[in-house]
């Protein structure tokens, strides 16, 4: 049997747009029960003339970056992908995962949940835990790139899961109450990623730097992070370049990371005294 709670917040197309008010008609809209990746799904459709956002109960393939596998119970989750074509070069879309997590955290802090962090490239973080993801995937189209937005919130907590993923991961429920329902969610996160990808069609990622960087998790940090080819490097997390690059200070100067993952983190040592865990 369903829980009654996850049965009455059932995602539902006509409810988001009606939640999307005057803007319906910017965002197509889409609910499935169940699919393999609706970022998959939104890959394979040639794109439309307006963005288009597709939202599943479950997703039986859901996947993170580096072909990890994105875990959501029925219900407990927010999982959808929006898909939007891009005029800006294709080397600039690095970015976009920055630019989603702006938006999507621009929407949760609003709702009160002020620990709410970024995590580079593509983390929701809170406490020290994983509260999302985001995974952005590109195909070229005419008249620019097809990239795909997808998204994982963690909404109510699931027994088990932070075993399962050998990892700590929190709920919006622990940070936010009463916890908004998944319709309007869905719709305010949709807006906001309208609203963000503008920004950054227009004006870059140089538009939205500045935003993220405030909300940088590991801003100031002394921070450890491995890189595709398994090289470990350590520094002073600085911040991000122009390219969406997280910039390390080592001591061998200032470095552009592009492709890697934040394994450790630490408040840096003052002088004269030691860091301390973070």
């Amino acid at each position: 049997m369903k829980p009654a709670q996850a049965t009455a917040d059932r995602l539902d197309a006509v409810a988001i747009g009606a939640a999307l008010g005057a803007r319906r008609g910017e965002l197509a809209v889409e609910v499935v029960d169940r699919c393999p990746s609706t970022n998959a799904r939104l890959l394979e459709r040639a794109p439309a003339d307006r963005p288009a956002l597709l939202a599943a109960e479950l997703q039986s393939a859901g996947r993170g970056r580096r072909g990890r596998r994105w875990h959501s119970a029925r219900g407990a989750g927010l999982t959808f992908s929006l898909a939007r074509r891009m005029r800006r070069p294709l080397g600039e879309l690095q970015g976009l995962s920055l630019v989603a997590g702006v938006a999507a955290a621009r929407v949760l802090r609003g709702l009160g949940a002020t620990e709410l962090a970024l995590k580079w490239p593509n983390d929701l973080v809170a406490r020290g835990a994983k509260l999302g993801g985001i995974l952005v995937e590109t195909r070229p189209v005419a008249g620019g790139t097809l990239a795909v937005i997808g998204i994982g919130i963690n909404l109510r907590a699931t027994p088990d899961l932070g075993a399962r993923l050998r990892r700590q991961v929190i709920a919006l429920q622990q940070l936010v109450d009463p916890l908004p329902a998944r319709n309007a969610l869905l719709a305010a996160i949709g807006c906001a990623l309208l609203d963000a990808l503008r920004e950054f069609e227009a004006g870059g990622l140089a538009s939205l730097r500045s935003d993220w960087e405030a909300l940088h998790a590991h801003a100031g940090q002394r921070i450890r992070v491995r890189l595709a080819n398994g090289r470990v490097l350590s520094g002073l997390a600085a911040g991000l370049a122009a390219d969406g690059a997280l910039q390390l200070r080592t001591r061998r100067g200032l470095q552009d990371i592009h492709s890697a993952r934040v394994v450790a983190a630490r408040a840096a040592s003052a002088p004269g005294r030691p860091g301390r865990a973070a």
